[in-house]
């Protein structure tokens, strides 16, 4: 891990230090590569990969899903096996632990009530002459919901997905998780019927994809996909987009911390350790006016890195994407921050509240040392789908507005429409769209 001090290597060092690569210019491991080598009888790019994926599920759709599964996931299943059966289901019951079963209950209930408080309304405005004008908020019929079973089985992601979906109104839910030796964790599992999950597939990656956008004889179409996974799942997800509809293009988690000299650097280390555990490929990164809790942090984070049993990963996160920035003020780290543009960003610092209204680019913000990021992972009640790799500056954390569209609607008396024909008539005209004056006279405009 690599500390800096602005002072020393100055701010555009620092913020070359601070951008992010692309999602769609990470390098691939070399096993990776290897296995592509083997798959494909080609060293081929991750969308190279995905653009082969993808245009097969199009053209053969289940045949292809199948082959892929075999090929990549290492299970052999016919369509018929496909879907999670309710035998399955009972089996997950048997393999629960009944206080963690509780435990997500708990976040069920809490995420659903913040997403309730978010769902929009529809409206309808009177303007002049009896002319109304409005806009319904309706749910998407179908969506398409994708669970990450890789290096860790995520049940939180079910309940991040599927509960603001269930909110919004979604008539059908489907939801894709890679299986591991033909199964889906059986947390994974019952979150989804917790929820109302309507059908769970047992394909991952760029195949349950496009097996989602375009449909199969198996797999429905939906109209949008959710959720987010490695490389090659956001690949397809791309590659798919303009078919369906899609959330975000997410690509390895990150943490940026905002501290100052009142930070516990025990927590700070804690805090960066939460996401490098994840991937190699994750992003920790801590921005202090503090040279002291700087050089405590780094020491504490190798203390920490002991024990975890994650380690390996956690430690090429650190080794790869570790950063501390020893900042002159706390404007010049928030100004850091805001071009960072984290997933989420935690204020370690004494008066959090104070900054807040400084900062404009953050997939979700934690505020002070009681706040830390797992718990709006797990339990507080905001979405943990966020935006990574800078995106924050145009995206939003999933929402219930993530499931709906909105329509408006024109209704005009014929003394309105009169009243402002001339002034159609003449931008019409004034476009070159003739049939469009017509249309506005033959109604008894000029």
């Amino acid at each position: 891990m690599r500390i800096v001090n602005v002072k020393e290597c100055g701010e555009q060092e620092v913020e070359r230090l601070l951008q992010k690569a692309a999602f769609d210019e990470v390098e691939l491991s070399p096993a990776i590569r290897e296995g592509n080598k083997k798959l494909f009888g080609a060293d081929l790019t991750a969308a190279e990969v995905v653009a082969k994926i993808v245009g097969d599920v199009r053209r053969e759709g289940d045949a292809a899903v199948m082959r892929y599964t075999k090929l990549i996931d290492r299970t052999e299943l016919t369509p018929e096996y496909f879907v999670v059966s309710e035998a399955e289901f009972k089996e997950a019951e048997t393999l629960v632990n009944e206080k963690v079963m509780e435990s997500l209950r708990r976040s069920i209930a809490n995420v659903r009530r913040y997403h309730e408080e978010q769902k929009p309304k529809s409206w309808i405005t009177y303007r002049e002459e009896g002319s109304l004008l409005g806009q319904s908020v309706l749910p998407l019929d179908r969506v398409g919901l994708y669970v990450p079973g890789g290096t860790a089985a995520y049940p939180s992601s079910v309940v991040m997905n599927a509960v603001p979906a269930a909110v919004a109104g979604v008539r059908e839910i489907i939801m894709m998780c890679p299986p591991r030796d033909g199964k889906i964790n059986p947390y994974v599992l019952l979150a989804a019927k917790e929820i109302g999950v309507s059908k769970i597939f047992k394909i991952g990656g760029a195949q349950a994809v496009a097996a989602m956008a375009f449909g199969t004889k198996t797999v429905p179409r939906v109209d949008k996909i959710t959720g987010p996974g490695n490389i090659f799942v956001t690949l397809a997800k791309k590659a798919v987009y303009g078919h369906c509809d899609i959330d975000m293009l997410a690509g390895p988690s990150e943490i940026l911390i905002i501290a100052d000299e009142s930070a516990d650097p025990v927590y700070t280390a804690a805090d960066m350790l939460s996401q490098a555990e994840h991937d190699p490929l994750a992003s920790s990164i801590v921005i202090t006016t503090n040279a002291a809790l700087a050089e405590k942090t780094a020491a504490e984070v190798e203390k920490q890195l002991a024990n975890l049993p994650r380690k390996a990963i956690a430690s090429a996160s650190i080794e790869r994407n570790g950063l501390i920035v020893v900042a002159e003020d706390m404007m010049q780290a928030i100004r850091f921050a805001n071009l960072s543009a984290p997933e989420h960003l935690e204020l370690l610092t004494e008066q959090p509240f104070q900054l807040l209204p400084h900062i404009r680019h953050a997939g979700a913000v934690f505020l002070g040392a009681n706040s830390p990021e797992p718990l709006g992972d797990y339990f507080a009640g905001p979405d943990h789908i966020l935006p990574t790799g800078g995106t924050s500056r145009f995206y939003s954390v999933l929402n219930v507005e993530t499931f709906m569209k909105r329509t408006s609607f024109i209704s005009y008396t014929q003394p309105a429409l009169k009243k402002v024909s001339d002034d159609i008539v003449r931008l019409a005209e004034a476009e070159g769209l003739q049939a469009h004056a017509n249309a506005i006279r033959l109604r008894g405009g000029k």
